[in-house]
């Protein structure tokens, strides 16, 4: 799948995306280093960022249709995976057994990995419709490949990281066509759905007490208990606010992560580190260069002549917008905590992997555009 190398393909390689994807992810290995400069997590992350680099300039210098082609094995190796998870194989961390035990590697999260092979599936099924409105048994097809990985991350359980796959669906659904009348039967069936079914999860105990007790500090800040339930979101407002315009400048003794106040700073609350340590100001560099990340992203897609090409596109721009929305709006106590890592900035292999396989993909797509 990797053609030889020419001298057309280092012209025609976005060399910005690359460099902007390297860039924020460096800024986040700066920023592990600050959240726990005692323990190895950023040094794991260089590592992290070393492999995920080779993946990127695989798939980068490949031809991503044959990929395409391939779609159905990495779909079904990915539906493997998960399954895997859920036997004696699977590693159970914080009461979701959601990771694989890797050797060499260590662990794995295979939820953050067969994102890439569900838009592959997603982008050769829609890829090939030509025009017209998206047909109801399109859409059950398209509901169906979704629900393959949705619902065995479900039985983790993971409900955070299944969030992650909906925004997926919505972009290849919206470009692909889908009549006005099914978006809003959808809204209605939402706003009737997820009242009862989160009433029929409390009943039942598949909502687990601290999940309730995370929604209603967001409901609820006024009577929220800042030693239980609202624990995490008080203390990542408070770091937050403590980098004030640019930053605490390295002062490691009144550091909230560094003293072990803030939960997970490594992962989940990145982006309150990165308040913390260079303020207003960095937090707004990390948010024009996410946006203009996005907005090469967007580029690409509306720059290729393939329409499969096209929806793999813009379904990761989807995906890594709506993470970065969750994991912001976790840290700034307007939503929930539900565990979603920051793209290119939080810890973990998995992540970062994922996330410049996904690039590596938009760099080919661009690359191939004038190619019939």
């Amino acid at each position: 799948m990797v053609a030889i190398l020419e001298k057309r393909d280092f012209r025609d390689f976005d060399w910005l995306t690359m460099i902007l994807a390297i860039a924020i992810a460096c800024f986040g290995i700066w920023q592990i280093h600050n959240a726990l400069p005692m323990e190895s997590y950023w040094t794991k992350q260089i590592i992290g960022l070393a492999i995920a680099l080779f993946g990127f300039f695989i798939i980068a210098f490949s031809d991503y249709r044959r990929i395409i082609d391939l779609a159905p094995f990495f779909y079904g190796f990915g539906l493997l995976l998960l399954a895997l998870v859920l036997t004696p194989l699977g590693v159970e961390v914080n009461g979701q057994q959601a990771w694989l035990k890797l050797p060499v590697i260590g662990q794995f999260q295979p939820s953050e990995f067969v994102k890439i092979p569900t838009v592959l599936m997603l982008a050769r099924y829609f890829g090939r419709k030509k025009s017209g409105s998206l047909t109801f048994k399109e859409a059950m097809i398209g509901i169906a490949i979704l629900a393959g990985p949705v619902g065995l991350i479900m039985l983790e359980p993971d409900a955070g990281q299944a969030m992650t796959y909906f925004p997926i669906l919505a972009a290849v659904f919206f470009l692909s066509g889908i009549k006005i009348r099914y978006v809003i039967g959808s809204l209605i069936l939402a706003a009737i759905m997820i009242p009862v079914s989160y009433y029929a999860g409390v009943q039942t105990g598949v909502i687990k007490r601290y999940q309730q007790e995370r929604i209603m500090a967001i409901l609820d800040p006024e009577n929220a208990d800042p030693r239980g339930y609202g624990y995490h979101t008080v203390q990542s407002m408070i770091t937050v606010g403590k980098g004030g315009l640019s930053g605490i400048k390295g002062d490691t003794e009144t550091s909230q992560s560094v003293l072990k106040f803030l939960p997970e700073p490594h992962t989940d609350f990145i982006f309150a580190v990165t308040a913390e340590n260079t303020g207003f100001i960095g937090c707004v560099s990390l948010l024009l260069a996410y946006a203009l990340l996005i907005s090469r992203l967007i580029a690409g897609a509306r720059e290729t002549n393939e329409r499969a090409g096209m929806l793999v596109i813009m379904s990761i721009a989807a995906a890594l917008s709506f993470q970065i929305f969750i994991n912001i709006g976790m840290t700034l106590g307007f939503l929930p905590v539900i565990g979603v890592p920051l793209p290119l900035m939080s810890a973990g292999l998995s992540a970062i992997l994922t996330t410049f396989c996904a690039i590596g993909f938009v760099i080919s797509i661009r690359m191939r555009r004038f190619v019939n």
